[in-house]
């Protein structure tokens, strides 16, 4: 009669409680993390869209160098958006999937 030992069971058992925590904490911050990014790229998005709403026009015509330039700027707004004066989306999906991470021993 084989048995199979599952590897994540094996791995608890194994490892230090400290290590345990301190990969649970990292998967933790790595989420946390992962969410905002996601709320920087929607807020970019949103940037963008309303940036399309402005009419073209004026003294100078846009060049590729300027698009560039508003898109990297749309980027640095919106990490900063979500980094410090968050819509709350983030704080949102952190919660939504913070139940499906490992209970802390």
């Amino acid at each position: 009669m084989k048995t199979t030992i599952d590897p994540q069971l094996l791995l608890q058992v194994t490892q230090p409680m400290g290590t345990q925590q301190t990969k649970i904490a990292k998967d933790r911050a790595a989420l946390k993390k992962s969410c905002q990014d996601f709320e920087a790229i929607f807020i970019q998005s949103m940037l963008k869209a309303m940036r399309k709403t402005v009419p073209e026009g004026g003294l100078f015509a846009k060049s590729n160098a300027t698009k560039i330039f508003e898109e990297m700027m749309d980027q640095d707004i919106a990490a900063g958006i979500a980094k410090k004066q968050s819509t709350g989306l983030a704080e949102q999906i952190y919660r939504q999937l913070e139940k499906k991470l490992p209970k802390e021993p």
